[in-house]
């Protein structure tokens, strides 16, 4: 079933800015302060679903043509290797370091490999949260074309 309402398809694209905006400012602030890769990525599959309510379920699949179940194998394996990472400088598991660099148009800005680890939560978060969601309406959406013969 497709959503008909002009008002939230047109500003749906903004609100989805804004959302996934807010989305990398948690993620990015995460090792500093409050956020990070989990609540970052809710944030950001909550901007997916938005679309997906804005303009329903197939239009979505047309243009939006990802898999979400990738992202969960990816950031699993990147949060790994994270973790692991840390064995190449004899250091226990999940350690992590920091350092301040000079970025062009950033300036001095810290960088910490815990952003790396909190990029693996981040995606594992966004594909299993956008999995199980649309999973759950793939199958209500099939009740419902059974249901209106």
């Amino acid at each position: 079933m497709q959503s008909n309402d002009i008002i939230l398809k047109t500003t749906s694209a903004i609100i989805v800015f804004v959302i996934l905006a807010f989305s990398v400012n948690l993620f990015l602030s995460g090792h500093n302060a409050p956020g990070g890769g989990f609540i970052g990525g809710l944030m950001a599959a909550g901007a997916f679903i938005l679309l997906y309510i804005s303009f329903g379920l197939k239009t979505m699949n047309k243009v939006l043509k990802v898999n979400f179940r990738y992202f969960i194998g990816v950031g699993l394996m990147v949060a790994f290797l994270t973790g692991i990472g840390s064995f190449f400088f004899n250091q226990p598991f999940l350690s992590h370091t920091f350092g301040y660099f000079h970025l062009p148009l950033l300036g001095k800005t810290e960088l910490a490999t815990a952003m790396f680890f909190d990029l693996g939560v981040y995606l594992t978060v966004i594909g299993v949260t956008m999995t199980i969601i649309l999973t759950i309406a793939e199958d209500r959406d099939e009740d419902f074309v059974e249901g209106s013969k």
